[in-house]
């Protein structure tokens, strides 16, 4: 018997914060996830809900890649209610000695896929009058970002197309809504390289569950922005009264690697 409840589709949903998503919203949506990794994903429809879950693996890097999932959801007779931007990586290092070929592909999934898969749902949505979107940007799209120039670049896309198409849906009964987490607990760091970085080393790191709730809660309200943690906040407030220059080198510093001390000399 199909299920009369509605549908989210879910990108990078095999770990971290896409996967808490998932989590929250098994609750009272019937789910699509998707992401490369198929034993992840159909691990964590097992645990969620068999008969309310469905996979589709999917390589969003790949610029056929929306589009082919899309048509795959659409063939399949699921129409999406709730959708959930969340795929992205990151890259640390100097963008003049970087993997040409792997920012491209970072563009492609952060950027790209993002704005193809919210175009191919969108209409329908607006033809229901209903709908749901979440994208996940960071705190990172509120400044340029030295050593992870072109991530930051990318989630400073998230962050303005989100916060606009918000405000063009407004009275559609369709909403849009950015989620701009800080340095949070997942595999993020260890694909970016990070997890040695003053970011992850200095100060608190989120969990991915508190990121994940503060998100879902702000997409049921149809809020435009959540920027999760204190610290976060504070620092985006902050910005606002330190000179551009400070702010750059502060980023950059952040961005470096952590040296640690030892005890006597040679």
């Amino acid at each position: 018997m199909p299920s009369s409840r509605p549908v989210a589709l879910v990108t990078g949903a095999s770990a971290g914060i896409g996967k808490e998503i998932a989590q929250l919203l098994a609750k009272d949506y019937d789910l699509i996830l998707t992401a490369r990794r198929e034993a992840e994903l159909r691990a964590l429809a097992t645990e969620l809900a068999p008969a309310g879950c469905h996979v589709f693996t999917a390589d969003l890097a790949d610029p056929t890649g929306p589009k082919a999932l899309f048509d795959a959801i659409t063939s399949a007779g699921l129409t999406v209610e709730a959708l959930v931007n969340n795929a992205g990586f990151g890259d640390l290092g100097q963008f003049a000695d970087a993997d040409l070929a792997k920012m491209i592909r970072m563009i492609q999934v952060n950027v790209a896929a993002l704005t193809e898969l919210t175009g191919l749902f969108l209409p329908g949505m607006c033809e229901r009058r209903c709908g749901r979107i979440l994208n996940v940007g960071s705190v990172a799209g509120f400044q340029p970002g030295p050593l992870m120039a072109v991530y930051y670049a990318t989630k400073a896309y998230v962050n303005s197309f989100t916060e606009a198409l918000s405000n063009e849906l407004a009275g559609s009964g369709v909403t849009a809504t950015c989620l701009a987490p800080g340095p949070t607990e997942s595999e993020f760091a260890a694909v970016a390289g990070m997890q040695g970085t003053k970011h992850f080393t200095v100060g608190s790191v989120a969990d991915a569950q508190s990121v994940a709730k503060a998100g879902v809660w702000a997409m049921k309200r149809g809020k435009r922005l959540v920027v999760t943690g204190f610290r976060n906040k504070a620092l985006l407030f902050a910005e606002r009264f330190i000179p551009r220059g400070m702010v750059l080198s502060t980023v950059r510093w952040m961005q470096e690697k952590r040296t640690v001390a030892t005890s006597g000399s040679s």
